[in-house]
Parts: structure tokens; sequence; C-alpha cells
């Protein structure tokens, strides 16, 4: 069996924390899923910031 390795780019990441989101604004989820799908929108939001760090160091160094 071959293992998938899924490629987080700083754009996917966006569009993921986004998703979480469209999910937050409907009136019909329940709290106990709000809460959820927040900390799995946040989760996102961390990983695209830390994606986001890493390009800026890496420009940085080049350019230097």
């Amino acid at each position: 069996m071959s293992e998938v390795i899924e490629k987080n780019t700083f754009e996917q990441k966006i569009v993921e924390a986004q998703k979480f989101l469209d999910r937050l604004i409907d009136p019909e989820i329940t709290l106990s899923d709000s809460v959820d799908v927040y900390k799995k929108g946040m989760k996102e939001l961390e990983i695209a910031q830390k994606l986001l760090d890493e390009a800026k160091l890496e420009f940085k160094e080049l350019t230097h």
C-alpha cells in the first residue's frame, strides 16, 4: 500500500480555512460543531502562517 503525501501550499491552506469559515456562517450549525470547525479552521490558518513565514525567510535569504 502506498502512502499519499499531501503537499501543503499556502493557497491550499487558505482555501481550506475559507471552507471552515463558510461552515461557521451556517445558521444551522450546532455549538459543538462550531467549536470543532473553528479549531480546524484555526489549525489551517496556523499552517498557512508558517508557510508564509518560511517563504519570507527564504526570500530574505535569497536577497541578501
